[in-house]
């Protein structure tokens, strides 16, 4: 596992807080967490620590003499090259320059382990994500949905969770039997029958298109049979014809799934009737208004979880969204056990977080196990105007038209370039662009070059793959992609940690431009400096390694040639 560099110099700080204590040169106090950043401006090194500012009153003293006190008891440290004061009291470290050149081969060595942790400790996390109700192709906003979802699942097993990525089927409630009703009603209408389509049906060409494959299959069939029977039947099909799209779209954009779980096994299982009686027992669960209603004073969440006979007259219909995760929550946090239950939900659904969190205190649970994150919408763009989107009129662009238009690796890049919370703009025309306006473009760019690096020397008879003596690499340039480099393991950390893969785009593009730097800056291939080729030429494997290693963390491609 990859050490974190700012774990070590914060421990340094915190010897060196300890060995002015015991020489006297501070009073004792309580130890303080150490936190060390880095600093916005460069020449103000590599790493800096607050941790003097908070000790003022403490330590009776000014934050600038307590650093120095630290400073000059910091233990000597090979990583270390210069350590001082700056500002109020800041205690500011620059790495050496020598120690920096051995990460080169510290970055091989590890290879694809370059940047994995061990924060998780093997800990159960369940990501649920995509999960959109099969009652039509995926479009552009479930597909931020899944792309945050298979990131962060990626960010985590990296970071040392044993990860379970799972689809949630929205396959029962009154959702399922209206989709039926259209399919049924486009089924007739293929067949030649003046079929009234239902009010508020699933509109849309690909319902049509369900219906007039049904009629190719089936023939007149379901004309003659049950109305609700051939509707349920129709809609059973076009429910699995969605699903295997949807599989299909899903592994073209990269995202497989660990599992498929699907809603109306909750139900068939009684497993929601357990929850219920469970809920009734300890006072959580109500009647009013002719409906079933789950109440926790504490919150202020009252809910209905089954609807009234008069609003819902098929019994199976009636059980809400929320008696269904209700029931899934259990599920995930005692039957299968995992340490934590994280959903990747739209941010149209920020009221069903507090219910799902007070429902799974009721049942026992710590809330803090159940992680919600909230995304805003996609506005798709084109020549600078938005393409609109309505799944249920039909007037929508699929994930499927994405793909084919402008490719996975654009998709998945351009949604992650945003916080989860913000809403984010698709251009379509930049996302195809080939320039450095496109920061897919730029960044996939950089390893091609890298690629094409390495296949110059090599059929210029260097040996790629031979050990060099690094501590030729001194240009700043040089040592600049080193330091890069050597962000990747906090990149992860704090993507993990705070559940957010949009770190990894920033990173990507910083790491990209920093070897475009020192390519413009230091010639690789020299044969009047073969020495130094050598180790340029290990620097140059190593940075294709750490930028490979980025683009497969965000499930995209490292192209060898563009």
């Amino acid at each position: 596992m990859t050490e974190l560099v700012q774990d070590q110099v914060a421990a340094l700080i915190a010897a060196g807080l300890k060995a002015a204590q015991a020489s006297g040169a501070l009073p004792d106090f309580e130890m303080p967490a150490v936190v060390v950043e880095h600093p916005r401006q460069s020449e103000h090194g590599d790493y800096a620590s607050p941790v003097c500012l908070r000790l003022a009153k403490v330590a009776r003293m000014s934050p600038r003499d307590i650093a120095a006190r630290v400073v000059e008891h910091v233990p000597p440290s090979p990583l270390v090259g210069q350590a001082g004061v700056a500002g109020p009291g800041y205690i500011n470290v620059a790495l050496d320059a020598s120690w920096l050149a051995v990460q080169v081969e510290t970055i091989l060595e590890a290879g694809e382990a370059f940047g994995d942790l061990d924060i998780g400790r093997g800990q159960r996390y369940q990501v649920e994500f995509g999960s959109a109700n099969p009652t039509g192709p995926l479009h552009v906003g479930f597909a931020r949905n899944v792309v945050l979802g298979d990131t962060i699942a990626n960010v985590l097993a990296a970071a040392g969770f044993e990860i379970e990525r799972e689809y949630y089927v929205n396959d029962a409630g009154s959702q399922v039997r209206k989709f039926g009703e259209s399919v049924y009603a486009r089924y007739a209408q293929a067949l030649g029958r003046n079929e009234p389509f239902p009010e508020d049906g699933y509109q849309g060409d690909y319902v049509v298109e369900m219906g007039r494959r049904a009629a190719q299959r089936h023939g007149d069939r379901f004309l003659g049979t049950p109305r609700e029977e051939a509707t349920r039947a129709l809609g059973l099909e076009g429910i699995a014809q969605v699903i295997a799209e949807a599989k299909q779209d899903l592994a073209d954009l990269g995202v497989t799934y660990d599992a498929w779980f699907h809603e109306k096994g909750l139900h068939a299982s009684g497993l929601f009737d357990q929850m219920l009686d469970r809920l009734r027992g300890d006072g959580y669960i109500t009647a009013r208004d002719d409906a079933v209603w789950f109440t926790y004073p504490e919150e202020d969440v009252d809910a209905v979880v089954v609807r009234s006979p008069q609003v819902i007259a098929e019994p199976g219909e009636r059980p809400t969204y929320l008696a269904s995760d209700i029931a899934y929550v259990w599920n995930k946090l005692v039957e299968r056990g995992f340490d934590r239950a994280i959903y990747v939900w739209g941010a149209d659904h920020h009221g069903d977080v507090p219910r799902v969190k007070a429902a799974t205190k009721a049942l026992g649970l710590d809330p803090g196990r159940v992680v919600v994150i909230l995304y805003q919408l996609v506005n798709l763009k084109r020549g600078g105007e938005d393409v609109r989107m309505s799944k249920r009129r039909g007037e929508f662009v699929t994930l499927r038209e994405l793909l084919d238009e402008v490719g996975p690796d654009p998709i998945r890049f351009m949604l992650l370039t945003a916080t989860a919370d913000s809403t984010l703009d698709f251009d379509l025309d930049l996302a195809v662009e080939q320039s450095d306006k496109n920061p897919v473009y730029y960044v996939q760019y950089a390893h091609a070059r890298i690629a094409s690096i390495l296949r110059h020397a090599a059929d210029l008879g260097w040996d790629t793959e031979a050990p060099a003596s690094v501590s030729l690499l001194t240009h700043e340039s040089e040592l600049a992609l080193i330091r890069k480099m050597l962000e990747l393991p906090e990149i992860v950390m704090l993507a993990a940690a705070q559940l957010a893969p949009h770190h990894l785009t920033f990173y990507a593009k910083d790491l990209a431009s920093t070897f475009h730097a020192f390519y413009r800056d230091c010639r690789v291939v020299d044969a009047e400096a073969p020495d130094l080729t050598r180790a340029r030429l290990m620097l140059v494997r190593a940075a294709r390694l750490v930028l490979a290693r980025v683009l497969h963390l965000m499930g995209m491609n490292a192209p060898e040639r563009m």
